[in-house]
């Protein structure tokens, strides 16, 4: 490193479908949208994060905005690898000589495939990155709420976030059982666009149908604090004129039931596959939930009622994955686990 090591930028980098998030300097320095904007007639990036999710929806013939991964893999190699690199520029804002050599540790789904992490790795290094670790989601988001996972005890976690919800048993520095299911944030969001277009009869779009998620989502009917009812305005799909609809967090803790159970499902299904030694320690410490799905008001107590295990939500869940990648990134040449 020495003489040199001026010229070499570490970033972790939590790749999501949803937000990236890059940390340098043990700092959060990009915590963004997933989406890039692109003119079709140039193939050039237009904007990026926040700016992309703003048009989201809006756009004309010759402008389209890209979320360039689906169900936490990339999906569009091109618009991935553009959007990297235009987060990685919003770090580096002074001008330099050089640009930058990259080391990045990017965390990656624990059920990708090799040729998933050819991508994820292969974006990273046309981004410009020199050295690229990979660390699977559920370890990172473990180190991220602080948990030993060098310790012989088993924990587990429950990461729901965008694309991907993934459950992991970890015990001494490796994952043990783990599952990971397409059903997350997006699908809970597709849910409730088809609900108002059913019973409603009113279409929204993502963004909206994000925005009701975000407002009065619930995983549970009865709730001890309540959130007022949110306004819906949209066209009547059969006059095609404005209707403005209430929604309560009732009806949106039913239209979500179905997707909950599957996620309820996966992580019973992850529970039968642990050695009991590792169960027994599960039981006893609880189960930790992060990723921005732990923010489902009553999520939580649902889980702990139907699986009798205390269920603990992260602090500040939507960056726990964000943080460990963090913490990965400072402890390269210690961590066996991550990969190379």
């Amino acid at each position: 490193m020495g003489l040199f090591s001026f010229l070499t930028q570490e970033v972790a980098v939590d790749l999501g479908t949803a937000n990236t998030i890059i940390i340098h300097n043990d700092k959060i320095v990009v915590d963004e949208p997933s989406i890039v904007a692109i003119d079709l007639k140039t193939d050039k990036m237009v904007a990026i994060g926040d700016k992309a999710r703003q048009m989201q929806g809006k756009t004309h013939a010759n402008l389209k905005t890209i979320r360039p991964l689906r169900d936490g893999v990339i999906a569009d190699f091109n618009a991935a690898e553009q959007m990297i690199r235009g987060m990685i520029k919003m770090i580096n804002t002074g001008s330099r000589l050089f640009p930058p050599s990259l080391k990045m540790v990017v965390c990656i789904p624990s059920g990708s495939t090799e040729v998933e992490l050819r991508a994820v790795r292969d974006s990273s290094e046309h981004a410009g990155a020199r050295e690229v670790y990979l660390i699977y989601e559920p370890m990172a988001a473990a180190l991220g709420i602080g948990i030993d996972v060098e310790a012989p005890e088993g924990n587990m976690i429950v990461d729901i976030g965008g694309g991907t919800t993934e459950i992991a048993v970890i015990s001494l520095g490796g994952i043990v059982t783990n599952k990971s299911i397409r059903i997350a944030g997006d699908d809970l969001t597709a849910d409730i666009m088809e609900y108002m277009r059913h019973q409603h009869n009113i279409k929204v779009g993502e963004r909206t149908a994000e925005d009701i998620k975000i407002n009065v989502g619930a995983a549970l009917s009865e709730l001890d604090e309540p959130p007022a009812d949110y306004v819906v305005q949209g066209p009547n799909q059969m006059t095609a004129l404005p209707v403005e609809v209430p929604v309560s967090y009732q009806e949106i803790a039913h239209c979500l039931d179905k997707s909950l159970s599957k996620i309820e499902a996966a992580v019973l299904s992850a529970l039968e596959q642990t050695p009991p030694e590792l169960y027994a320690d599960i039981v006893s410490k609880g189960i930790y939930l992060a990723g921005g799905g732990a923010l489902l008001r009553g999520l939580d107590k649902r889980l702990s009622e139907k699986l009798n295990i205390n269920f603990k939500i992260a602090d500040d869940p939507l960056r726990a994955v964000a943080r460990g990648t963090g913490i990965a990134l400072k402890n390269v040449d210690k961590f066996s686990f991550l990969i190379r």
